[in-house]
């Protein structure tokens, strides 16, 4: 695909690589940017490329270091704001603060939608992100959101092998809706754990609903940071008789031993994460899928003023186009 020389790209330091592959399918090279820092420890972003009247496009997933990370993508902003762009967009295929989003204990902040506010004020005209943690986050940013999912690319890659006796599972009943989704995509049942959150790296899985023993467990969530939940989910999947475990997720961070301790989880046959962060280094189980074609796919229809939606009409059925009226009705 080719978007013309209206469109420039940007990164921040988070993940050259996936821009440097979006522009790839995209047809254009990716716009220079100096982040330099002063003595009292403050950033300041330049862009090394004429921003005026251009749609600008700027990808910078939120991981760690995340506030490091957000500050260089509100900057950069910032910039093209100030340097008269015609259009500006962040493009965040991981948006941490998605997490914060409710109000579940006193006094407590709600990151979400602060750090929506806060591109708003920078001078972001749109945002492209993939798989929030909670779909009302959506609803936080007063800018059109253009919301992906990975699940056709996870369900692609499964599709090439033996699913006989397979089921997909959820850690939790939560995520049972993306699940679901998965295993309509590959044709298999669905079973979800019952969660308890104890910690922010501490979780109980004291039951799961459905049928796994004797079955080969696909099991997805959205996010692994330090991998808690997946760990536990595997253990008591083994416990009511389930034969094996790949383990499917979107962003992929692996945090803190994340990588140690999932790496010796005899539970875990592999895996399969997609490229929205960086993968790490050194994971012999890991599989990385990237989503680069799908967020180019997403800056072309957005720069060309198409629907973003019909992307998902064979994945998402909230996607999927209306039933033609009945004849004689308008």
């Amino acid at each position: 695909m080719t978007v013309g020389k209206d469109v420039v790209v940007f990164s921040g330091s988070a993940h050259h690589a996936l821009a440097d592959e979006i522009c790839g399918h995209l047809g254009v090279s990716r716009s220079g940017v100096k982040i330099s820092r002063f003595s009292n420890d403050c950033l300041q972003a330049q862009l090394l490329a004429n921003c005026r009247q251009r749609d600008v496009y700027i990808v910078q997933p939120l991981m760690p270091p995340t506030q490091e990370h957000l500050m260089e993508l509100l900057l950069m902003i910032n910039a093209a704001r100030g340097a008269s762009a015609g259009q500006i967009t962040a493009v965040m295929p991981h948006y941490a603060y998605a997490r914060s989003d409710k109000k579940d204990a006193s006094r407590i902040s709600l990151g979400g939608r602060l750090v929506a506010d806060l591109l708003v004020t920078a001078g972001v005209d749109r945002v492209l992100t993939m798989a929030l943690h909670a779909p009302q986050v959506h609803g936080f940013f007063s800018v059109p959101v253009d919301h992906l999912t990975a699940l056709g690319v996870i369900a692609d890659y499964y599709r090439d092998r033996d699913l006989t006796d397979h089921v997909v599972i959820s850690p939790d009943l939560g995520n049972a809706k993306q699940a679901t989704q998965l295993a309509r995509l590959l044709n298999l049942p669905v079973a979800a754990g019952q969660k308890v959150r104890l910690g922010d790296d501490k979780v109980v899985i004291d039951s799961i609903v459905g049928d796994v023993r004797g079955r080969h467990a696909i099991v997805l969530d959205d996010e692994i940071a330090t991998g808690g939940s997946i760990l536990e989910i595997v253990n008591r999947l083994s416990d009511f008789g389930a034969v094996s475990a790949s383990v499917a997720t979107t962003h992929g961070l692996f945090t803190g031993k994340a990588v140690e301790r999932l790496t010796e989880c005899q539970g875990i046959s592999e895996i399969v994460a997609t490229n929205t962060v960086p993968p790490p280094a050194d994971f012999p189980k890991l599989t990385s899928l990237s989503v680069a074609g799908l967020f180019a796919e997403a800056i072309e229809r957005i720069h060309l003023g198409k629907s973003v939606s019909k992307l998902f009409h064979d994945v998402d059925p909230q996607y999927a186009p209306p039933p033609p009226a009945p004849p004689g009705l308008f």
